[in-house]
């Protein structure tokens, strides 16, 4: 190991390499930055440069633009309450509410340094142990997917800021939504009313940036007089203000979250959307103070920034070593790797193992270049916060438009985000959590999918759901967690119960 990283090196530290991954990381935090432009049409975009480049630098510029595009997701969340991508959707809320406090740079501050931790924590975890881990991720077959979707959909519930009725009828909401198209088994299709535009499904960037933009544009219309805020300045005392003394506080929370992370981003097809919702309802449920979740609370911050960019490292780790996508980003980065010659499986560690070092390092680098590269980008940004929300309002709609367009350049994607746009503002105005419906239109496919391979392989046997060690555990814990609140409120009841009959 020790030689391959001293032979490594050269391949990294060299003039080509390190500019093409300085000129990666812009692009990234330019496209993270737009509400509807995602990580992966980054790396997608990417891809037919990458033909003229070397392996090294080539796997350099897409992990360097990924890192970075999922970090600068957070300033359009923070200054906007626009999600750019689903992870940073997890925690719009409280990304958004200490900007209204006037803590955006204080926000912006742990989105920064909690993603460069998170990043180099999954790098570190990579390069060490990326074999032995990803024998753990062939184990999961569809039964455990299945139990990890409903867990997932479990965080769902416990995410939502109201009581758990409403979240339960957002995140109905959402799964409904995830049911419209074809169905995944039999190729049969629900609630498409003969529009074959949506024969594939409710497409999820422009379901995410209406959700989110559109009922922003109503409030500040409908409400001009009290949404309008007097301009917040960002300078680098404010983003460094307590900083140090947050992270100090919540140190093992970054580490809890870059862990949670990173295990969900070795499971093929998680990702860090999933990574980064778990962490956080980890985060709230284990938090002594759980009612200040939504509200501009820096826990859970800390734990799911750090988990964005860890998961993103571990989705690594099936890709390399068995040639699974962890996630989309991933899917595109296989197809580099075979035509720059190397072919992921577990004879390229042997065979290629000083270019396949010289990648993990790069993931080091990219991730301590979202420091300083990460801090201009959020000082640049404070422009924006010294114009008033009604004049930024058409340029949201622009960039809202835009995005929507973008996905598959068809009318399609801007009634989708105008519609669930519509329906997620009276939702907020009713006091339903739209988090919970995001989450449902997330995971829905992965649920419904998994549920229906496993009832098939089981011949419809639900006892088969718990016949496997890591499918009982999860079944277990999920189970644990939506039966254990009834059954401490039965317990208190006996135990008053009993109380009152010795008086």
């Amino acid at each position: 190991m020790i030689d391959n990283i001293a032979s490594a090196l050269p391949l990294v530290f060299n003039y080509t390499t390190l500019s093409i991954i300085f000129a990666s990381a812009l692009f990234g935090l330019f496209v993270g930055a737009i509400p509807g432009l995602s990580a992966t049409m980054a790396t997608a975009i990417l891809v037919p440069i990458t033909f003229f480049m070397d392996p090294v630098p080539a796997i350099a510029a897409i992990v360097t633009t990924a890192a970075m595009a999922i970090f600068a997701s957070d300033i359009p969340t923070a200054l906007l309450r626009i999600p750019g991508t689903a992870a940073s959707a997890a925690y719009v809320n409280d990304m958004n509410g200490l900007a209204v406090k006037g803590k955006v740079g204080h926000a912006l501050g742990i989105s920064v340094f909690c993603a460069a931790f998170g990043g180099i924590f999954g790098s570190l975890v990579l390069m060490f142990t990326a074999p032995k881990l990803a024998l753990v991720s062939l184990n999961f077959t569809s039964t455990e997917y299945f139990w990890l979707a409903l867990l997932g959909l479990t965080a769902a519930v416990i995410l939502g800021s109201g009581s758990i009725l409403k979240s339960l009828l957002s995140l109905g909401i959402g799964l409904f939504i995830a049911t419209i198209g074809l169905d995944s088994t039999a190729g049969h299709p629900r609630f498409v009313f003969g529009i074959d535009a949506i024969l594939s499904g409710v497409a999820f960037i422009p379901a995410l940036i209406g959700m989110f933009a559109i009922p922003e544009i109503i409030r500040t219309i409908v409400y001009k007089d009290s949404s309008e805020e007097a301009p917040v300045h960002v300078s680098v005392r404010s983003l460094f203000s307590g900083l140090g003394k947050t992270l100090y506080k919540y140190k093992l929370n970054m580490l809890r979250g870059s862990a949670i992370g990173n295990a969900v981003g070795i499971l093929p097809g998680a990702g860090s959307d999933i990574g980064s919702w778990i962490s956080y309802a980890v985060s709230k449920k284990m938090s002594r103070y759980p009612e200040k979740y939504g509200s501009g609370h820096d826990e859970g911050l800390v734990d799911a920034c750090s988990a964005n960019n860890s998961s993103l490292s571990g989705a690594y780790v099936p890709a390399m070593v068995f040639g699974i996508p962890g996630d989309s980003i991933t899917a595109i980065v296989i197809g580099v790797l075979y035509a720059k010659g190397l072919n992921p499986g577990p004879l390229v560690f042997i065979t290629k193992g000083v270019e396949v070092t010289a990648i993990f390092i790069t993931f080091l680098v990219a991730n301590l270049l979202i420091i300083p590269l990460g801090l201009v980008a959020i000082l640049i940004s404070r422009h924006l916060l010294q114009v008033k929300k009604s004049i930024l309002i058409p340029f949201i709609l622009i960039f809202a438009i835009a995005g929507s367009y973008a996905i598959d350049n068809t009318y399609t994607g801007i009634v989708i985000m105008l519609l669930l746009g519509l329906l997620a503002y009276f939702m907020e105005e009713n006091g339903l959590p739209v988090a919970p419906a995001i989450l449902g239109i997330v995971m829905g496919p992965m649920l419904e999918s998994n549920l229906i391979t496993s009832l098939i392989k089981s011949d419809g046997n639900f006892l088969e759901f718990f016949s496997r060690p890591i499918a009982a555990t999860l079944g277990i814990i999920t189970l644990c967690i939506w039966f254990m609140p009834l059954l401490l409120g039965l317990l208190r009841k006996y135990q008053n119960t009993q109380r009152s009959g010795y008086l």
